[in-house]
């Protein structure tokens, strides 16, 4: 070994057991590294091998919780909402949700596709197309889905709901006659929700149902981390602000399963017109849907919700049922909602259930 020509044996002794006990921690460290990274991958198999996680989700970390930003598609699934909570089994499973393009068994091609959708078996969960369904995207009014469900597993149909001034002075779209003060029944206020989409009983609807809206949202980031909702997350009870309050068509053809297996939900999302008690001069309320699927009566359309804002573009999810078929068919972001969900819809039940076409009034351009 050298040895520097300005050290004593003394000297050098102590710097050989000093540079020894030197190596011998860094041989601890680098132990101590190792046990604590083998544990960490032992308890990240213990989270996404329980069966919990759903098929359509994607990589979540804790940033990504906080943040609301989103996953690049195509990664593992993950475990957390993107409201940084546990995730269930998903309420529906969409089988061959990530198939290949060319292996859905509806192929159809849109001039002007819009950014997401998805044809699904409303019953069983098989894809039968699919386009970017796990993209992340504003939803704008699909929001009031969650509000509605949430609302039915609350209270009953009867309940007086009170009208408040920030549901009075909801921003965007209304009901537009709500009695400030009052009590309204709470069905009534259901209609107005999912008809013509009024922001205003979403309000009023929230704060019945969990005191203020802030706690409602609470609810709905919960709901849908209960129903395995991967890439949900909602800041508002009507979607009006984009503003951290997104989807995807996958989370929303499961919202769709769940919302028409409630009965309630079902009845009022199927109503073209409606003429509902409410405390107004008549004692009735007219709201006509703004489905255009029911506006232009296609056949066998049973739902269920529009939405738009300028970031979320025109979104349209649409269920229809043939011969015991149950359809959902989901475009976010299209220019022509209502006529590209019905030709997805009469895709899927002529040419993969084999049902026979029915005449139907075309949609005019653009609907």
């Amino acid at each position: 070994m050298n040895r520097s020509p300005f050290l004593t044996p003394d000297r050098s002794r102590l710097r050989r057991e000093r540079a020894a006990r030197r190596r011998r921690m860094r041989r601890l460290m680098t132990f101590a590294a190792m046990v604590a990274a083998v544990a960490a991958a032992a308890a990240a198999v213990m989270l996404t091998g329980g069966g919990h996680s759903p098929t359509h989700g994607l990589h979540t970390t804790a940033a990504d919780a906080a943040t609301g930003r989103p996953a690049p598609s195509g990664t593992a699934a993950r475990t957390l909402s993107p409201a940084g909570l546990p995730l269930a089994r998903p309420a529906l499973a969409l089988a061959g949700l990530t198939a290949p393009q060319q292996s859905y068994p509806v192929q159809i091609a849109f001039r002007s596709p819009p950014r997401e959708g998805l044809l699904f078996n409303l019953t069983t969960g098989k894809v039968l197309w699919a386009l970017n369904p796990l993209a992340r995207v504003p939803i704008a009014s699909l929001t009031k889905m969650m509000t509605a469900l949430l609302t039915v597993k609350s209270a009953a149909p009867d309940t007086p709901v009170l009208i408040t001034h920030e549901a009075v002075n909801a921003d965007g779209s209304k009901v537009g006659v709500l009695p400030l003060g009052r009590h309204v029944r709470l069905e009534s206020l259901l209609y107005g929700l999912l008809l013509p989409s009024g922001n205003d009983a979403a309000v009023a609807l929230a704060e019945h149902v969990a005191g203020t809206v802030n706690k409602f949202v609470a609810r709905m980031n919960a709901e849908a981390a209960q129903l395995g909702m991967g890439c949900t997350r909602y800041s508002s009870p009507s979607g009006y602000f984009d503003a951290h309050n997104f989807s995807c068509a996958a989370d929303l053809a499961l919202l769709a399963h769940v919302d028409m297996e409630q009965p309630r939900i079902a009845s009022v999302v199927r109503t073209y017109q409606a003429a509902i008690p409410f405390p107004i001069k008549g004692g009735k309320l007219y709201l006509s849907n703004n489905n255009p699927l029911l506006i232009y009566g296609y056949p066998g359309v049973t739902g269920m919700k529009t939405g738009y804002t300028e970031a979320a573009g025109r979104c349209l999810v649409a269920t229809a049922e043939r011969d015991g078929v149950r359809l959902g068919a989901i475009v976010l972001d299209s220019n022509a909602p209502g006529t590209q969900d019905s030709q997805l819809l009469n895709r899927g039940f002529h040419d993969v259930y084999h049902l026979p076409e029915i005449a139907q009034t075309p949609l005019p351009p653009g609907a």
